[in-house]
């Protein structure tokens, strides 16, 4: 049973049949290759299921794209309702559609598990199907991202935080920061984040992505993140906390680089690294946490590189 606190958030973050800015009018054409499961890829400790996506024609060494679904959602259905299928055959990379299989259909990312390197649950199950990918495919180890909305966006940053080792970038569409969900009681819902009411000192989030690996040195995530002003699921609140944690996760200041509008109801802020975008935030003006704007997935593309 999913208890009744977690209910009424579900019915919050329930996005099926259109989700959010990644919306497709149209599944991809009879010719595109198909959606399969693949099975047995490897530790699984919280029986996710894994489908992939290879399309007809991949680069040599494609890059690996995971596209984490909202709560009651799963890997089909984002697969057919997002576009990064359709991208996938444009630019020649791989998408894994991690799929839950418990009852909320809502990802882990509360557990000291699913928030600790090697720790287990979900995170590692993804890791998991990325590993699986990397040897089956010739893929790229240097090129492994993530994306997802609303649960989907909270998996995206608990897997660029608990193993920066395997995933370089990630974009995630009205998530919360790495670890806001976190509990110790076994509970899917921490109402304190979805409220917006965890407010920390770029540090202070900075330093829970750190504790999930200790002693990790190796290059840092890059991270987009999208939010509506409007959100009354996991409300706006978390899109500045979010900027706060992965700035500080990359050594550098909350002062932006650049602002610019891409659309007229967007603001895009920029925090650059070395003359490179490291962080860049979209805010969608009166934007809902269900926000439906077209194009965003090629501009998550576009920002982690796959498109070229």
């Amino acid at each position: 049973m999913v208890p009744k606190l977690l209910r009424r958030a579900l019915r919050g973050l329930l996005a099926a049949p259109i989700i959010a800015a990644l919306l497709i009018t149209t599944a991809p054409s009879a010719s595109a290759a198909q959606l399969t499961q693949v099975t047995n890829f490897g530790p699984n400790p919280s029986n996710l299921q894994m489908y992939l996506y290879v399309p007809n024609k991949v680069k040599p060494r494609p890059a690996v794209l995971v596209a984490s679904h909202y709560c009651t959602g799963s890997g089909p259905a984002f697969y057919t309702n997002t576009e990064f299928a359709r991208l996938a055959d444009r630019y020649g990379f791989i998408v894994v559609y991690p799929s839950v299989t418990r009852a909320s259909k809502c990802f882990d990312v509360a557990s000291p598990q699913t928030l600790r390197h090697g720790g287990g649950s979900d995170s590692l199950g993804i890791v998991s199907m990325v590993r699986h990918v990397l040897q089956r495919n010739n893929a790229d180890p240097n090129r492994v991202y993530a994306t997802g909305h609303s649960s989907g966006a909270m998996m995206t940053n608990v897997l660029l935080g608990a193993y920066p080792d395997v995933f370089r970038g990630g974009a995630a569409f009205a998530g919360v920061p790495f670890a806001c969900f976190a509990t110790t009681n076994g509970s899917e819902w921490n109402s304190q984040c979805a409220n917006g009411q965890l407010v920390k000192t770029p540090q202070q989030w900075g330093d829970l992505v750190r504790r999930a690996f200790p002693g990790y040195t190796g290059p840092k995530p890059r991270m987009q993140l999208w939010h509506g002003t409007n959100d009354d699921t996991l409300r706006y609140p978390n899109f500045g906390e979010a900027i706060k944690q992965w700035t500080n996760v990359a050594g550098i200041g909350q002062t932006p680089t650049s602002t610019d509008r891409p659309q007229p109801n967007w603001v895009r802020t920029r925090y650059n690294l070395g003359g490179a975008v490291q962080v860049e935030g979209i805010s969608v003006q009166n934007g809902s946490h269900n926000f439906v704007v077209a194009g965003m997935a090629q501009y998550a593309v576009d920002f982690l590189g796959l498109s070229r």
